[in-house]
């Protein structure tokens, strides 16, 4: 396998995850597949090899696992011999504000959303700069970093994070020539976006997506694989000299000021 490409994607049983391994397997990639969720894992790499014949390695377990963050290189390494790129994309967090939430779902968003992607760059960048590879590291970040709702404060806090951790690697591992860049959806259409709810148990997510979508210039929320698109190409030799920054994926979202109804009142023949 030394002459192909190989990329690591956390998160890849569902969404972006899913939709990135896709990408990289209609590119030829080998692909580490890593989640939580060993069923989704399954159907994903069943996926991937009848439509794509792509190669792909299981590597189930749960990110809160220091030993599990340092496994999924280990076994990337003994299984295709090198990496190209990592894609930190596995997340997880709760819909509370600070009032609410507890310790325990504070640390668990960090170690999942910060701490896991830190130091599976860190290992994944050491075996890039031993091989002398022109690696690439794609951190997923979110607009909500930018553009806070008060409801999510672990989530938010650890997507500020990961924004300056790209930075800071990226001024560390430039040098060995591996480029470090964080890339922030704005609404996607995955099932992350489909659990907000009143203190009634009531499914507000159609309404918070109605929201988002008029103050959205394209209108729309976005589809994983336009996430996946921005992953590959970043990844590749077209972006060569991309580092160290945060690309919007957003269709407008966050640099728009009010929503299209407001804009229609003012502005009725023009909006």
């Amino acid at each position: 396998m030394d002459d192909k490409k190989v990329v690591i994607i956390t998160g890849a049983a569902g969404g972006i995850g899913f939709a990135t391994a896709k990408k990289f397997a209609e590119h030829h990639y080998c692909i580490t597949l890593a989640d939580v969720d060993l069923n989704g894992l399954n159907r994903v790499r069943e996926h991937l090899e009848k439509e794509y014949k792509a190669n792909c390695h299981i590597c189930h377990g749960n990110l809160l696992d220091s030993n599990y963050v340092k496994a999924i290189v280990e076994e990337s390494i003994q299984k295709w011999g090198h990496i190209n790129s990592l894609i930190n994309n596995a997340v997880w967090r709760t819909v509370e504000t600070m009032r609410t939430i507890s310790l325990e779902n504070w640390d668990r968003a960090l170690r999942i959303n910060l701490t896991a992607p830190a130091f599976l760059a860190k290992y994944a960048a050491a075996e890039m700069e031993e091989k002398k590879i022109k690696g690439a590291i794609i951190n997923i970040s979110s607009v909500m970093a930018h553009n806070a709702a008060g409801s999510s404060p672990a989530y938010i806090t650890a997507k500020g994070g990961i924004e300056s951790l790209t930075y800071e690697l990226a001024a560390l591992y430039g040098p060995s020539e591996i480029r470090v860049i964080a890339v922030s959806p704005g609404n996607i259409e995955t099932n992350l976006s489909n659990d907000y709810r009143d203190e009634e148990g009531n499914n507000l997510s159609e309404k918070m997506k109605n929201h988002v979508n008029d103050k959205t210039p394209l209108g729309r929320g976005g589809r994983p694989e336009e996430i996946a698109n921005v992953c590959y190409w970043l990844s590749s030799p077209e972006a060569s000299f991309i580092t160290g920054t945060n690309i919007l994926v957003d269709g407008g979202f966050l640099h728009n000021f009010n929503s299209y109804s407001i804009k229609k009142m003012q502005f009725p023949k023009q909006f």
